[in-house]
């Protein structure tokens, strides 16, 4: 195969801005490969894991029998396995034949008990988010680094985006048709992994934006500063509700556990005539709560947390992203007061803004909750994305100098028509996802203000 001279001009302004997007592909790809690679393997690992043996010990095996301990024997047990601990959590079995789960913390330590709900007795204890599934997320959320792993999977998400519009520009049919852009070519060579890189990539397009997008909503900058933000449900539409200081964030522990449209919203307060229904004639207890939960609709697999506070309320969920659900519209959070049992806040699926219910549908899809068919639709996502990151590489190694100490890149066209919009295209990314536009403008400056000024070193970058 002859070399590619890689310094070569091209002609004409169509060749002009193809190689212009072929160098930004290759610059981003340099990038956002290790990190889709990261993403696919760990997204997959907790696909599975979280289908066959479930995230939090939910899915351990009891005898189902006709009676059924009461809730609050079952709490009493978990409490004391866990010697001066303080109960906050209960998540209702899915069916008749797994245990029922209680949370009960200890100092700064979160524990899982998982309760034979028809004899009361602890089957066993451990610490809660400590199993593969949580390793994998860790990796997968921030790669294990805190605030600065969650910036730099931010980062490379954004400037997926990048890549996935410079890839959709080059492989976007112009003469050949439709037929070479969506069928592979397996003639062979450096044409055949061509041809299923763009072919794989033109139909992964669209499936990836979206991971993309839904998976940004929960990063810090993009997600937390510009879009979350302004998405919440409002708190002010809870008539006559007492506000306390905490918000429903407060809840999370260790990862994402709140519904997207509510992590900022403000939590309700007990302690007023506010509510209405709830709980009647009888004291606001575990089994009335319970109680009252299945009356008002909380079949299956609930969950059910206990006020912490003296202004702090009985709070009743069910969402897909907990796995509580496959059905991301049945989403519900119920606030009780812990005094008067009345229900102060009901707050379902068709309450949430445009952008909450969109993030509500799509972290079931992103997270595969919605039953076999998402498993396998994710895995086959998954399975793709590591494709076109070993097929780039396969493309880069065929198609490098002869000699060794280049990176190869496509060249930047000189005299380029049209600059102009290409700028606004930058800024308009730049505006849209800060990160993106951090990592360009430091492209730009290490291209403008460095490589420029040290010929060797541009030499053996290009």
């Amino acid at each position: 195969m002859t070399p590619t001279d890689t310094n070569a001009q091209p002609e004409g302004s169509v060749n002009k801005f193809y190689f212009a997007a072929w160098r930004w592909h290759f610059y981003a790809g340099l990038f956002v490969i290790p990190f889709f690679t990261v993403l696919a393997i760990t997204g997959m690992s907790m696909l599975w894991i979280a289908w066959i043996d479930g995230r939090d010990g939910e899915r351990t095996v009891v005898v189902p029998q006709e009676i059924i301990a009461p809730i609050s024997q079952q709490a009493e047990a978990a409490v004391e396995a866990i010697l001066g601990g303080t109960l906050i959590q209960y998540v209702a079995p899915r069916n008749d034949a797994v245990a029922s789960l209680f949370r009960v913390d200890l100092n700064d330590d979160a524990i899982m008990v998982a309760v034979d709900p028809y004899t009361a007795k602890v089957i066993e204890t451990f610490p809660r988010h400590s199993g593969w599934y949580d390793f994998a997320d860790n990796i997968h959320g921030e790669l294990m680094l805190g605030v600065t792993g969650d910036r730099m999977i931010e980062t490379a998400a954004s400037l997926a985006l990048v890549l996935i519009a410079t890839g959709l520009y080059m492989w976007w049919p112009r003469e050949a048709g439709w037929h070479k852009a969506l069928i592979p070519n397996f003639s062979g060579g450096r044409t055949m992994w061509k041809s299923l890189h763009g072919v794989v990539g033109i139909w992964l397009s669209v499936f990836l934006v979206f991971f993309l997008i839904s998976g940004l909503s929960w990063s810090g900058v993009w997600g937390g500063k510009m879009v979350q933000a302004w998405s919440q449900f409002p708190a002010e539409k809870w008539d006559a509700v007492p506000l306390s200081d905490d918000i429903h964030a407060s809840m999370n522990h260790d990862r994402r556990e709140v519904p997207w449209a509510l992590e900022q919203t403000q939590m309700p307060a007990s302690g007023s005539d506010a509510g209405t229904g709830g709980v009647v004639d009888t004291a606001v207890t575990l089994d009335a709560v319970d109680t009252l939960a299945r009356e008002i609709g909380f079949d299956a697999r609930y969950q059910l947390n206990v006020p912490q506070s003296d202004t702090g309320v009985w709070t009743l969920s069910r969402d897909s992203m907990n796995t509580d659900s496959t059905d991301p519209m049945s989403d519900r959070t119920v606030h009780v007061d812990q005094y008067t049992g009345k229900v102060l806040v009901d707050v379902r699926y068709e309450d949430y803004s445009l952008a909450g219910k969109a993030m509500a549908v799509g972290i079931a899809l992103h997270m595969g909750t919605m039953g076999l068919w998402s498993v396998l639709a994710n895995t086959l996502v998954c399975l793709s994305v590591i494709f076109l990151c070993v097929s780039s590489i396969v493309l880069w190694w065929k198609r490098r100098p002869a000699h060794a100490g280049r990176l190869s890149a496509p060249p930047m066209p000189k005299e380029m028509p049209l600059w102009q919009g290409a700028i606004l295209v930058g800024l308009a990314v730049s505006m849209a996802f800060p990160m993106a536009g951090l990592a360009l403008l430091a492209v730009l400056t290490l291209d403008g203000l460095i490589l420029s000024r040290l010929p060797r070193l541009r030499h053996s970058l290009t």
